[in-house]
C-alpha cells in the first residue's frame, strides 16, 4: 500500500497519510550537533499520525545529550544504525529529518526558519521565508496521545 509520506530503512519503515503539523529549517545547536549539518530541515507530525512498523527494531537514545531526561529520543535502526525518527516520550509529536530519514524533502517543504540566533554570527536567512527565534508564533503543541 502506498502512503502519502514514507521513509525509514530496510529494517524499520515509517509512514504518514496525514499532513505534518510543522515544517521548518532549524538553526538550533542541538540539531547541528546531532546531524552535523549547519541547518536541519525538520518535520513534526502528531504522534499518532506517523506510524512505525517495527518499534522493537529501534534503538533509543536521548536527542539532547545536555538534557538526557528531555522529552525527545533519537530512534535509530538497531540493525543498520540509520536514524529513523525522533519520538516524544510525552506522545505529542514524532519528528523526521527528510534528508536523513528516507523521506522526499520536496514533498515536505520547510515554511520558515526556527531557532535562529543572530549571536552565532551566521547571516540571517534571506530566502523569503519567515525567521523566528523559536517555533513559529502560532504553533501549538498537540495534546499527549
Amino acid at each position: 500500500m502506498s502512503h502519502k509520506y514514507a521513509g525509514g530503512c530496510d529494517h524499520v519503515h515509517t509512514h504518514a497519510d496525514r499532513d505534518p503539523i510543522d515544517n521548518h529549517t532549524c538553526h538550533c545547536s542541538v540539531c547541528k550537533g546531532v546531524t552535523g549539518q549547519p541547518t536541519t530541515h525538520v518535520v513534526f507530525f502528531k504522534h499518532g499520525d506517523l506510524s512505525v512498523d517495527n518499534l522493537a527494531g529501534l534503538k533509543r537514545q536521548p536527542f539532547n545529550s545536555k538534557n538526557p531526561q528531555g522529552p525527545l529520543e533519537l530512534c535509530t535502526c538497531a540493525s543498520c544504525g540509520k536514524p529513523i525518527m525522533l519520538d516524544d516520550k510525552q506522545k505529542r509529536i514524532r519528528v523526521i529529518v527528510p534528508n536523513l530519514m528516507g523521506y522526499d524533502a520536496g514533498n515536505l517543504p520547510a515554511t520558515y526558519h526556527a531557532f535562529y540566533d543572530p549571536a552565532t554570527g551566521v547571516p540571517r536567512p534571506s530566502d523569503g521565508r519567515p525567521v523566528y527565534e523559536g517555533l513559529r508564533p502560532d504553533f501549538v503543541w498537540p495534546a499527549s496521545a
